[in-house]
């Protein structure tokens, strides 16, 4: 099991599929933890928490007006879950729905959408990707990191 960086007093598990710890232990085989209190915890804004053949835990922070774009997956289901502000989701750039603490959304694959801080302060989420969506141990501390990993890896 490899032991990443830990948030707050939680410690968060990332399976790593390929390796082995640097103390030649075994893998991680699920995830288990408090994700309230992980997602509550989490200043940055992407970090993946756990990936196995078929989904992905991912915890996100967006700063208040921030978004993260309008983007598609094709192939990938994802499901939200705020656990602090409020979100608007706005599907195929024109159907609405702002969502709060303890809600929940499904974007099934080929569905256009863009997650909005709209509420006050930091806008905390965790979001399952169904398959991966992001290189396992994936951290992006800001979204302009995150928008500069994302043109690198279209531009190859």
């Amino acid at each position: 099991m490899t032991c990443p960086p830990k948030i707050g007093s939680v410690s968060m598990a990332v399976k790593q599929p390929d390796m082995k710890n640097g103390e030649g232990g075994a893998r991680m085989t699920g995830y288990v933890g408090n994700i309230e209190k992980q997602t509550l915890k989490n200043n940055y804004f992407r970090q993946v928490l756990f990936t196995a053949k078929n989904a992905q835990l991912v915890v996100m922070c967006l700063q208040r007006g921030e978004e993260i774009g309008d983007e598609v997956h094709h192939a990938v289901d994802q499901f939200f879950r705020i656990e602090q502000g409020e979100a608007k989701f706005i599907f195929n750039e024109k159907e609405e729905h702002v969502v709060h603490d303890g809600e929940a959304v499904i974007v099934p694959a080929g569905t256009f959408h863009n997650v909005i801080n709209t509420g006050r302060g930091r806008l905390k989420l965790y979001t399952i990707y169904s398959p991966p969506n992001h290189p396992d141990g994936t951290v992006h501390k800001t979204k302009a990191e995150a928008d500069k990993a994302e043109e690198e890896h279209h531009s190859r």
